[in-house]
């Protein structure tokens, strides 16, 4: 055999070897280190048997297919160690996820003492060092080998696989799943480990199916790593939007409204008000014309557009479905009704590109397993808008949006935290989509072409284009390492036909236009979530509800501080006074919690100068300071959304 290794160099053999014995050959430490391999592109375990020509990588944790090997065992480990304290629990499946694992489990809820107790039994496992061994069986011996262990989730995945397949086992110790690997040669590399949490999860994420025990955790070969990462965790937990925007009181839910329907507070309501207004006085400067269009309509208008047959399992029916003439729907969408909006009269290309915006609120039918906060929900607001074109506007046009994209993003302190993508169509599920292979591949071209000469890195994502035309998305990585998409621009020259919309052209003849749908911030309230996290909470003082809080040192400064108060609101300044009977420094303390940018004490000294006292989260105590000074440097700071470096730690 010839084995091509990663450098390029070549070993040979007279006969087959398992991938660990050829990193044994390679180095003892490789072999040490080695996690799992890949063999001509495929992730293999270490056992695999080579027996012919083939390139080889040895991967170690330092490998994305190494780690999943590594904390693929780990969830193995996890397993048995739940086996051994709760006999009765059924095995469900333990798959790696990015930075650890999890395995979910038929049994009762687990709280943090015990998972404290399975994490002590996990370390006995370990320490006991068993080789990891893999075994086929035939389906009837592997489903009763299951059925034996009362293992009833794991005889339904046997079940459904196909004939053909390979159904194989690993076995540690006395602890047998069901698992197609890879996995380490022995549990003894798992040398720091930390379960995380326990939460609820439905069997196969359908909430039809009965609610499992799922346990998460994550697993490094040093101590050091896992201490680095438990770190990362208390930040994330100090910036997650879920924990924070609820204990700010930005959000709230309620169970009796339903999932995905969350309730934005006064201060949540104020600062996407503050966003909405923003983003749409900028964008009638950019030449947008506002309209407001229907919540709901008839099934007919769907036919049209294409919705009903591509996307009716995401909609919000309204009637008898069975009766499809007399159903309505809850809109996904704004494009159609704007559609009609410029239909609504004959245009020449002279009248072209027309620009549409709306504020437009939208409802989307989303898997009740895909609910997180704000960054996904069933009802959500976008500034949406479309843009009505000639062929040769098309590339001006998406330029335009990407700089107005640009904009935002840099105004709101986020361009260096987002990646592009081209989302493409799957041309191999044709049927997903309309319009005809030219078209697609032909708009691709656009979009990629501008993104290429405007010097915008980006990854190509087959599949992830809209039914009716690719689309550049723009991405944010939540703090969970999640990555969602923000911002869309789509391309479309396929929906003006189906439309029946078109212009005059020079030549007196009639031209279907091309269509640009666009957002310019996205859904706000994936973008309020965003900012709570990017922000921890500390927003910039232009889009903070409470921009001041004036501080009375006691009743008898009452008058001077509602003078004060007067004058900051007189001058357009969010701020409010704190007429408690509480002491100064109690006061100060729930000013910070509340992430207040400034505080204003008042006192003897300054109610006889006519002063305030300014401490702020920038500079901390900013001394006296003249009240008109301080009001024209807050305007300015707000007038320009400026985003200052907070120096004092609040």
């Amino acid at each position: 055999m010839k084995i091509t290794l990663k450098d390029g160099s070549v070993i040979n053999y007279e006969q087959s070897k398992t991938a660990y014995e050829i990193a044994e050959d390679i180095s003892s430490g490789l072999a040490r280190m080695a996690c799992a391999a890949e063999v001509d592109g495929e992730l293999v375990d270490l056992r695999t048997v080579i027996d012919k020509d083939c390139e080889l990588n040895i991967l170690t944790f330092n490998d994305e297919g190494g780690k999943e090997a590594f904390h693929h065992t780990s969830s193995h480990v996890l397993a048995e160690a739940v086996k051994r304290l709760y006999p009765h629990a059924k095995l469900a499946i333990g798959p790696a996820i990015e930075n650890g694992f999890y395995y979910d489990f038929d049994m009762e809820p687990l709280d943090r003492e015990s998972l404290d107790k399975i994490e002590q039994e996990m370390k006995k496992i370990i320490k006991e060092g068993s080789n990891i061994e893999r075994f086929e069986l035939p389906r009837d011996e592997a489903i009763k080998l299951m059925e034996e262990k009362g293992e009833s989730y794991k005889v339904e995945l046997i079940n459904e696989l196909p004939e053909d397949e390979v159904i194989s086992f690993y076995r540690q110790g006395d602890f047998v799943d069901l698992c197609a690997g890879p996995h380490l040669m022995s549990t003894k590399p798992i040398k720091a480990f930390k379960l995380i949490s326990s939460s609820g999860a439905y069997w196969r994420g359908d909430e039809n199916n009965k609610m499992l025990t799922r346990v998460y955790g994550t697993s490094f070969t040093k101590k050091k790593d896992l201490d680095d990462y438990l770190a990362h965790l208390e930040e994330v937990k100090k910036r997650d939007h879920n924990r924070l925007g609820r204990e700010m009181e930005l959000f709230t839910t309620v169970d009796v409204i339903g999932q995905g329907l969350p309730l934005l507070m006064p201060k949540g309501a104020r600062i996407v008000q503050l966003l909405q207004r923003w983003i749409e006085d900028e964008e009638e400067k950019r030449g947008y014309l506002l309209t407001k269009t229907p919540f709901m309509a008839k099934s007919d208008l769907y036919k049209i557009s294409g919705h009903w047959d591509h996307y009716r399992d995401g909609m919000f029916i309204i009637g008898d479905e069975e009766d499809e003439d007399g159903a309505y729907a809850l809109r996904p969408m704004t494009c159609p009704f704007q559609y009609y909006v410029y239909k609504n009269s004959q245009k020449s290309y002279r009248d072209l590109p027309v620009r549409y915006n709306e504020t437009s609120t939208l409802f989307r039918n989303e898997d009740s397993g895909e609910m997180h906060g704000l960054i996904r929900v069933r009802q959500f607001t976008l500034a949406e808008g479309h843009i009505i074109c000639t062929p040769e506007q098309v590339e001006g046009e998406i330029r335009d949006c990407l700089d107005l994209i640009n904009y935002i993003m840099t105004t709101l302190g986020i361009i260096d935290k987002v990646t592009f993508r081209l989302s493409k169509w799957d041309p191999n599920n044709k049927q997903k989509y309309i319009g005809s292979e030219d078209e697609w591949e032909r708009t691709q071209s656009i979009l990629r072409n501008i993104l290429l000469e405007m010097g915008l890195e980006f990854l190509e994502a087959e599949g992830e284009a809209a039914f009716y035309g690719p689309k550049i998305d723009i991405q944010f990585k939540n703090v969970h390492g999640k990555e969602d998409t923000i911002i869309t621009v789509q391309l479309d020259n396929s929906i003006a036909e189906k439309f029946d919309m078109y212009y005059v052209d020079k030549d007196g003849e009639k031209k279907r236009p091309y269509i640009i749908h666009r957002s310019s911030i996205g859904c706000y309230e994936r973008t309020l979530a965003m900012l709570i996290e990017q922000f921890a909470g500390q927003f910039p003082t232009w889009l903070c509800p409470e921009q001041v809080r004036i501080l009375p040192l006691s009743e008898k400064f009452h008058e001077y501080g509602n003078k004060v108060l007067a004058k900051l609101k007189e001058n357009g300044i969010r701020a409010t006074i704190d007429e408690r009977a509480e002491k100064i420094g109690y006061k100060i303390r729930e000013a910070r919690l509340d992430r207040i940018p400034y505080q204003i004490i008042l006192g003897q000294k300054e109610a006889e100068n006519n002063v305030i006292s300014l401490r702020s989260r920038y500079l901390g105590d900013e001394g006296q300071k003249d009240l008109d000074t301080f009001i024209d440097e807050i305007c300015k700071e707000i007038r320009t959304k400026a985003i200052r470096e907070i120096e004092v730690q609040e």
